[in-house]
């Protein structure tokens, strides 16, 4: 809502620049109350709107209807960090983006999963969007066109199969951040500054993440990119999940990204290195 309409606007609760925003986390609040009366204890909604305070209502926020881009890509990763850094740490998006998308297209195949690759390593991965052909008349036989893993082509099947297997391995992990996050707030995805508050130049990256204190990740939000910049934050040496290559921390250089894997880097001696291999 612009700053007009929300001067403008009247609620129930009081004027919408005071109480606008609140709507999220109130309709969050609303269903996970319904729940418990209803006898479930453990509400889970997955919502498109939110704000500070939702994640108690057992909010998974998603954002929204997005465009099929690689711009688009790149704000995911941002926009999920900001999120995690509001206090809600049940991240995602529509892997892929929403809003189009042609499973035939070599450059749209190539989207998918670099989208899908980021998606395994966000706090919940999920596959969604109206593809092509798509039938917009809104009826009951309105529908996209195939979105399985198997929809995109024979190069791009084993990789998004390979990166399900591999989510599969990292459950065990993902269980300890998400009980982590329950108990404590610590958000799943992380910007390099929380881990590494002492890094100064952590503080300034923000197109990679760690995922909880052992993981980090470098997306690739570009296309036709085979490598990128990757800053691997001090204080902690750093293996190749891929290569096993040691490096040492507080160092800026150029990682390989071919198209079958990010460049995903875990501290050295952690145990959950032992879910990459194959």
């Amino acid at each position: 809502m612009t700053p007009e309409l929300s001067a403008r606007a009247a609620y129930s609760t009081g004027p919408g620049t005071q109480v606008g925003n609140l709507y999220g986390a109130l309709h969050a609040r609303g269903v996970a109350e319904g729940l418990r009366e209803a006898g479930r204890d453990r509400p889970l909604s997955l919502v498109r709107s939110a704000w500070a305070g939702s994640q108690r209502h057992g909010a998974a926020l998603w954002s929204g209807d997005i465009p099929t881009t690689f711009e688009s890509l790149a704000q995911q990763v941002r926009a999920g960090l900001n999120v995690a850094m509001s206090g809600i740490p049940w991240w995602n998006t529509d892997i892929g983006g929403f809003q189009g998308g042609d499973p035939s297209d070599p450059a749209y195949q190539e989207l998918l999963v670099r989208w899908f690759q980021y998606g395994t390593f966000s706090p919940i991965m999920r596959l969604h969007g109206d593809r092509k052909p798509n039938y917009p008349t809104f009826s009951t036989d309105m529908t996209g066109g195939p979105n399985e893993v198997w929809s995109y082509g024979q190069e791009a099947y084993p990789i998004l199969a390979g990166h399900l297997r591999l989510r599969e391995r990292l459950r065990p992990y993902l269980l300890e951040l998400s009980e982590a996050a329950h108990r404590t707030g610590a958000p799943v995805m992380r910007p390099l500054f929380f881990g590494f508050p002492g890094d100064d130049h952590a503080w300034s990256v923000d197109d990679q993440f760690l995922l909880g204190p052992d993981i980090l990740v470098a997306p690739v939000t570009e296309a036709g990119a085979r490598s990128r910049s990757v800053y691997l934050p001090s204080a902690a040496r750093w293996t190749d999940a891929v290569t096993g290559t040691v490096h040492q921390g507080g160092t800026t250089f150029d990682a390989s990204a071919p198209l079958e894997h990010l460049p995903v880097f875990g501290r050295e001696g952690a145990a959950v290195a032992a879910a990459f291999p194959e």
